[in-house]
């Protein structure tokens, strides 16, 4: 099977948050079942990835376009990747592929795919990772979706969804989605080699310490607010945070709280880590905790401290939620005193939570799942 997947950020682009990390893994598992895989993405979110432009390259076995954004500025300050040369290459090649799969449809990417998809009677299935509700640039998205976006919904073969979280907020976007099209997948959890304790700690100097981390974007939405105010009711000088992440326009507010409540001492802000770094850090913590005030599609970094075994909190705006075993960790809402009960609860009873990865989490699994949607799209064009 030609597979072509189209993303905004791909390897190494890290920074671009879970999709990229998604379509590298689940691009990584079809080229090992033997498909033809190609990938259209862009050369970079905050930075330029350094790799030759708007020409084919391989990565790890995967053919993929880096094509030059017309302005990384743009791309960085707005999320807006504009590929200028991308036209060339797909009015060449989009009739060679036999599926398409679109990842997060706002985007030049995703429009100009569409379209020349639909021209060629290519099916294409769209997996919005999350991106679909209005909650934030609600504006821009119904503009967007007036204009393209709901002919790129209405149009796919199948829309893919992490969570019954995501799912019910495709239906009240897109009110025309019939709930049959949508199909209910988690991301999986890929973790080539889980590292072997201690590293993390002896490298930030937290042997002695307890550990509780944060892993992902440094955003108002995450909750981390409640979870630095819910720490600070926690009065354990051997006990500290460690939030993990780039800014993604709040880390100044957050570390005025943090001066604030007088917890520069216990609390430690490493920035964004990412591959074995990031697994050393979820592997040594002795809590993850994901305090998202609002939506979140999934919480794919939550599956991945559970695969590393550490107990996690989650709260139940989190699409992760409906997946975990109760042996994984805690559920609460996000409330200040529940978030700190729940740390409490499982730094006294760690014996109580053994996580281990569902085999829905399994790469293979999801691959399998992904084809048999590829299969039946395209036996619909026949």
């Amino acid at each position: 099977m030609r597979i072509l997947h189209v993303c905004p950020y791909f390897k190494p682009s890290w920074e671009g948050g879970g999709p990229p990390r998604f379509v590298y893994d689940l691009a990584s598992q079809q080229v090992a079942m033997g498909h033809d895989v190609t990938v259209y993405t862009s050369d970079g979110f905050k930075k330029r990835v350094k790799v030759e432009k708007n020409t084919p390259v391989n990565v790890d076995g995967i053919r993929t376009y880096y094509f030059r954004n017309l302005s990384i500025y743009l791309t960085g300050k707005f999320n807006m990747p504009l590929p200028y040369y991308l036209p060339v290459v797909a009015l060449r090649e989009i009739k060679t592929f036999d599926v398409i799969h679109i990842h997060e449809h706002r985007t030049f990417l995703a429009v100009l795919t569409s379209i020349l998809a639909r021209r060629y009677n290519i099916p294409y299935i769209v997996q919005p990772h999350g991106s679909a509700p209005r909650m934030t640039k609600s504006l821009q998205k119904k503009f967007f979706d007036k204009l393209i976006g709901n002919k790129i919904i209405y149009n796919a073969k199948r829309i893919i969804a992490s969570s019954s979280i995501e799912s019910k907020y495709y239906i009240e976007v897109y009110p025309k989605l019939e709930k049959n099209m949508i199909t209910r997948l988690p991301n999986p959890v890929n973790i080539p080699e889980i590292p072997d304790r201690g590293s993390f700690k002896r490298k930030w100097g937290l042997e002695k310490n307890k550990i509780i981390i944060y892993l992902g974007r440094i955003h108002e939405k995450k909750g981390l607010d409640l979870l630095v105010k819910a720490f600070h009711k926690i009065k354990n000088e051997n006990l500290k945070l460690v939030i993990i992440g780039p800014d993604d326009h709040y880390l100044g507010r957050l570390k005025k709280l943090i001066s604030d409540l007088e917890l520069d001492d216990r609390i430690l802000l490493t920035g964004p880590l990412y591959d074995r770094d990031k697994f050393e850090a979820l592997v040594d913590a002795d809590v993850f905790i994901l305090p998202s005030k609002e939506y979140e599609s999934f919480g794919m970094a939550a599956a991945e401290a559970i695969a590393c075994g550490t107990p996690v909190i989650v709260t139940s705006n989190c699409g992760i939620s409906e997946w975990m075993e109760p042996s994984s960790g805690l559920i609460v809402e996000a409330d200040e005193k529940k978030l700190r009960n729940a740390m409490m609860i499982i730094l006294e009873n760690p014996e109580r939570f053994h996580p281990q990865v569902p085999r829905m989490f399994k790469i293979e699994k999801i691959a399998n799942g992904i084809e048999e949607i590829y299969k039946d799209a395209i036996n619909g064009y026949k």
